[in-house]
């Protein structure tokens, strides 16, 4: 192995508990506490993929406070949870993009970009935006009771700034990770401590995409939740 292990030991450990907690949040989702927002159902699962048992207190935390069986509270101005819930629904369809763009490239040898690492940032990049986008759209055209036309288009407006500073963070760990940490082997998809290095990166995009959600949501494109 590249790398020592106790680094592979730590990965195993890392992904292992974030499914988890993600199969803990589904479990609780089904047995009677689903999301008033269906797509939410799904955010709070990715999200525990790379935030692991952060990603579960969160949910028991915000999310159980936004089941069909909650009671409605109203919230005058913009609070840290509904920037949170925000960036965390961007970035569950990035990562939702980011996991199959990944696997895509390792599964079909994939290297059209100039070389295998472009070729991941590219499909991450764009399967990133269409899951991202899809999220949005479940979200804002029934909130704001629109068209599949202008629900798309309200969705683009809404969630390409975020998915870009997301990927951006996501993207620059990729590189260190790439060229710097572990140049000579590079890391495989098969590789357990490929994905604990992606947790790390999503983790990382999360908090690069949190300027981008305030001034989304202040600016009105967004809607808020939680």
């Amino acid at each position: 192995m590249p790398y020592p292990v106790w680094l592979n030991v730590l990965a195993w450990a890392s992904v292992s508990l974030a499914v988890l907690c993600a199969v803990a949040i589904v479990l609780d989702e089904l047995s009677g506490s689903p999301q008033k927002m269906f797509i939410m159902n799904l955010v709070w699962p990715i999200t525990a993929l790379y935030w692991s048992v952060a990603g579960l207190w969160g949910y028991h935390r915000v999310g159980r406070r936004m089941t069909k069986a909650s009671e409605p509270h109203r919230q005058e101005g913009l609070t840290r949870t509904q920037i949170a819930v925000a960036v965390s629904h961007c970035g569950a369809g990035c990562t939702l993009g980011d996991i199959a763009a990944e696997s895509c490239v390792a599964a079909a040898g994939l290297a059209f970009a100039g070389g295998e690492f472009p070729t991941r940032l590219l499909m991450d990049l764009l399967l990133a935006w269409l899951f991202g986008i899809v999220f949005q759209y479940l979200t804002i055209a029934p909130m704001r009771q629109l068209s599949p036309a202008r629900g798309i288009r309200a969705a683009i407006r809404a969630d390409t700034l975020s998915i870009a500073a997301f990927e951006v963070g996501l993207f620059g760990w990729m590189a260190l990770t790439h060229f710097v940490l572990f140049p000579n082997p590079h890391l495989n998809a098969g590789d357990p401590v490929f994905w604990f290095m992606m947790q790390i990166g999503m983790a990382i995009g999360f908090f690069t995409s949190y300027p981008a959600n305030l001034f989304l949501l202040k600016a009105g494109w967004k809607e808020k939740m939680g």
